[in-house]
């Protein structure tokens, strides 16, 4: 696009959850809203449910990823998507011990 609000510092952005994965998120551009995510995606996404909306600046904290990678995501490509954190295996070892109460 080459609208103003594609070259701004601000990107009013829309944050939508994966039904089908916890901790999945989809930003896209609010007034654009799916027109330029691919259908594949969509499909293994599941039907997008609205989390929140945003003002997105460079400098705003986020807490996985940096601001101004997802506006250039959402400007370049139309969405950002946003991956679950990986598993610590530690953590899944400490999931898999059984583990005998002490009293």
């Amino acid at each position: 696009m080459s609208d103003d609000r594609m070259r701004g510092d601000k990107l009013l952005c829309e944050v939508f959850k994966s039904p089908r994965l916890e901790e999945m998120y989809l930003y896209v551009d609010k007034r654009e809203g799916f027109c330029r995510v691919p259908e594949p995606l969509l499909e293994r996404f599941g039907k997008p449910q609205p989390a929140m909306t945003l003002i997105l600046s460079p400098g705003k904290p986020m807490g996985r990823a940096q601001a101004a990678d997802v506006m250039a995501a959402i400007r370049e490509k139309g969405f950002y998507l946003q991956m679950p954190p990986a598993k610590e295996e530690y953590m899944l070892d400490l999931y898999r011990t059984p583990t005998q109460a002490r009293y």
